[in-house]
């Protein structure tokens, strides 16, 4: 596989480059053993460690960018945008370029690579991938009545798993619910059941019938894990484990019922309460919300915590479809939804999709790229792929008190997002991801 790859990328380097990656080839070695480890300091208090690969391939007819310039635009704007930490990692083909961590996770205990964060929505796409698995394998079809499984549902038997999966179904989010959140920012250490969230998706008013419109619904993908342990009579947890994370190797990536973070831990703060707390906005509030519960961000069984390297790995592994058949990974990222959907009043995140944001199978498509990025609880992260060039792209940060305004919202948005972009344009500038800002 090894030799294959290098035969594949080896035309594009210049005769320097092509000579080294033989030297390391014939001693044994991979790119891998020509890491160095690089120390230094973005400013007080603020500590830098990165792993910086021997040049890996070009991906552009250009010299490629070295991994220090990648890591000047992450300290750029980790200042810019006063974040408190930065892990980022970008690979190759599947050759590491930089992996580094920047910042701090509490005062005095600097960010590394090893350390756990949670990956919120990037859990969507694992969900969705392990429905086209379970497509694959002749156990169910994308287009089956979700009455099959949940027929106690409202209009179960006009959805089907692809509307979940795509966002298209029309049952209401239950995070845009006023009373919803009003009771997370209450007791944000409460355990939610997916009983629960459902039961506030579907109370809430339905704005669009099903197929008829798109919106962001974490509803969609609550109901769809529950229907997947029904029809596979399996713990949702259990069928992750045995259908993407084990095949896919990745060790740093775990399923929880509770709260918790294994170490070495990446802490999150966050200022998101301070108007439900009725906090003076003149007033200084910035509180850890590291332990704050995450199980109402999805189904039980796809909340989890995970690593940088495995963000990395799954960005490829999602962008190649290496789980999936071929017509099971062009229906995951197929653009069949641009143009489709529009603005509708009650509906916050009802657009129309276009080349700089649509939606797959549990994917997000901006412009070439094919990634995920969630953003709560004092976390962001993305998880991108460039398919033409092999590239993946992870980025982790954590929020200082500056990134939030006097209302407590992202004064400047998910600048995870902000930071794979400036990376992704200047690895591959012919396509750059779309900006969203």
């Amino acid at each position: 596989m090894r030799a294959n790859r290098f035969d594949t990328i080896a035309k594009h380097l210049s005769a320097h480059q092509i000579s080294r990656r033989r030297a390391l080839r014939q001693g044994g070695l991979c790119l891998a053993a020509g890491t160095v480890a690089l120390t230094g300091a973005t400013g007080p208090g603020v500590a830098l460690r990165a792993a910086v690969a021997a040049p890996a391939a070009p991906v552009s007819d250009s010299a490629p960018a070295p991994a220090e310039d990648i890591l000047a635009i992450a300290r750029d704007d980790m200042a810019r945008f006063d974040l408190r930490a930065v892990i980022l990692r970008v690979t190759i083909d599947g050759d590491e370029l930089v992996t580094a961590a920047l910042g701090e996770s509490i005062t005095g205990v600097p960010a590394t690579p090893e350390m756990h964060f949670r990956n919120g929505a990037v859990a969507i796409a694992y969900v969705a991938t392990l429905l086209l698995r379970l497509v694959d394998q002749g156990v169910v079809g994308l287009d089956d009545p979700l009455a099959a499984w949940l027929p106690e549902l409202p209009d179960a038997k006009r959805v089907s798993l692809r509307m979940l999966a795509n966002m298209t179904a029309g049952y209401p989010d239950y995070v845009q619910n006023g009373r919803f959140l009003d009771a997370l920012y209450a007791d944000p250490f409460r355990q939610w059941t997916p009983e629960e969230l459902i039961d506030v998706g579907i109370s809430t008013p339905r704005r669009f019938e099903p197929g008829a419109n798109w919106d962001y619904s974490h509803t969609n993908y609550v109901i769809l894990g529950r229907a997947l342990e029904r029809l596979a009579d399996r713990p949702l947890a259990d069928l992750m484990q045995e259908q993407i994370l084990d095949p896919l190797g990745l060790g740093g990536t775990a399923g929880w019922s509770t709260a918790a973070i294994p170490e070495p831990v990446l802490h999150a703060f966050s200022a998101e309460r301070r108007a439900a707390l009725g906090i003076d906005p003149a007033a200084r509030f910035y509180e850890e919300s590291t332990f704050w519960n995450p199980s109402w961000t999805l189904s039980a069984g796809a909340i989890q915590t995970t690593t940088i390297h495995d963000l990395t790995a799954t960005a490829e592994a999602i962008g190649t479809g290496a789980l999936l058949s071929p017509k099971s990974h062009r229906a995951q990222v197929s653009t069949e939804l641009v143009g489709f959907g529009s603005a509708l009043a009650g509906c916050p995140a009802c657009h129309t999709l276009d080349e700089r944001y649509a939606f797959g199978l549990g994917v997000v498509l901006s412009g070439a790229w094919i990634l995920q990025s969630p953003l709560f609880g004092g976390y962001a992260a993305t998880a991108a792929y460039l398919p033409s060039r092999r590239i993946a792209i992870a980025v982790a940060t954590t929020f200082g008190e500056e990134s939030f305004d006097r209302a407590g919202t992202y004064r400047y948005g998910n600048v995870s997002e902000t930071i794979f972009t400036a990376i992704g344009a200047h690895l591959a500038p012919d396509e750059a991801p779309p900006s969203r800002r």
